[in-house]
């Protein structure tokens, strides 16, 4: 059973952003469950937390974690 993560990202705004955390989520975690919800500034991960925080960060956000 995989840890589902939480992360408030309040500067992911758009479709493009949600493209862009979902691909370096999918290359951080293969095969991971990924929810976006753009409306609430949330992403949903199952897997290593800290892999998930560093592939937000690097793709140029800022995740904060939260508890699921």
């Amino acid at each position: 059973m995989s840890v589902t993560n939480l992360f408030q990202v309040e500067d992911m705004t758009c479709g493009h952003c949600e493209k862009a955390i979902t691909k370096a989520l999918a290359e951080a975690l293969p095969g991971a469950a990924v929810t976006i919800d753009l409306k609430t500034h949330e992403v949903t991960v199952a897997g290593d937390a800290e892999k998930a925080e560093e592939a937000i960060r690097e793709a140029g956000y800022t995740p904060v974690r939260k508890s699921a």
